[in-house]
């Protein structure tokens, strides 16, 4: 009896945490999405009706925004597992340790800084007089401006130490051997990379991938530093929260929706049973 009010207690607060806020506020936001406002009086009315959701296809606005950002989060994850697989090689089995802890510091300094430190921090190296374009400057080259381009470009720096660091975890255990059985036996770099590394650290390439993706999917606010006209479900959300709150409420179920299908669809390539 003892344990288990022992027990009870030690899970009572997180427990409290998951259902009575977290999980009652993503039932609440669902319900609130069937809702509907007065045009009149701009106030919330309860009841049920899926015209905020019919809105969404409908609209072409919304549609292309929420085909965007997720074009923008894919893009983002992608570019953050391109970066980390052969910088993790490196950092793993290359590196001298004084090197490899220098790069574990660059790696992981970007979630040292606030967020919007960070977000300004790439606004001002985008400028037209920022520090990209005077580097190109020379070659003839502008840089990207404003646009989606540097939005993900921004995204993939905010994001890449949650996919650099499980990658890079990942490679160091992998025993040194395998890399020396696969030279034996005639094999390149990159057939290494292809047939032996990648699929050992697939479980730590897909754990960083959800987190790129879906913190890419709620993000706007770079969106709206450095995108220049460029929107995302966020800023559909955020421009709707007050105005009204069920369409902000069904287009904040689109991102949950993407996360969910991403996780199902990861889920039947077995990675998760191996994380």
């Amino acid at each position: 009896m003892k344990r288990r009010a022992h027990l009870a207690g030690l899970l009572a607060l997180p427990m409290f945490w998951l259902i009575g806020i977290y999980i009652f506020s993503l039932v609440m936001l669902l319900v609130t999405a069937f809702w509907t406002t007065d045009p009149f009086t701009s106030k919330v009315k309860p009841g049920f009706t899926l015209r905020n959701f019919e809105q969404l296809v409908a609209n072409p606005a919304y549609l292309s925004t929420a085909v965007r950002t997720l074009v923008i989060a894919l893009a983002v994850t992608v570019l953050c597992m391109l970066i980390s697989v052969p910088l993790g090689i490196f950092m793993a089995k290359i590196a001298k340790p004084w090197l490899r802890a220098l790069l574990a510091v660059a790696i992981t300094l970007p979630l040292w800084a606030g967020y919007l430190v960070k977000i300004l921090a790439m606004r001002v190296t985008f400028t037209d007089a920022g520090f990209f374009n005077w580097a190109l400057a020379p070659f003839g080259i502008t840089g990207p401006s404003f646009s989606i381009t540097t939005v993900v470009l921004t995204l993939t720096y905010l994001w890449l130490p949650y996919m650099a660091v499980p990658v890079y975890t990942a490679i160091r255990q992998l025993p040194a051997n395998l890399f020396d059985a696969s030279a034996d036996l005639g094999a390149g770099a990159w057939r290494t990379i292809r047939t032996i590394v990648l699929p050992l650290i697939k479980p730590a390439i897909i754990a960083g991938s959800i987190f790129t993706f879906s913190l890419s999917l709620g993000d706007y606010i770079a969106a709206k530093f450095v995108g220049g006209s460029t929107q995302m479900i966020g800023s559909i959300i955020a421009s709707n929260i007050n105005l009204n709150p069920p369409i902000a409420a069904a287009f904040a179920v689109v991102p949950i929706a993407f996360v969910v299908i991403y996780l199902l669809s990861v889920q039947r390539t077995g990675a998760l049973e191996r994380m």
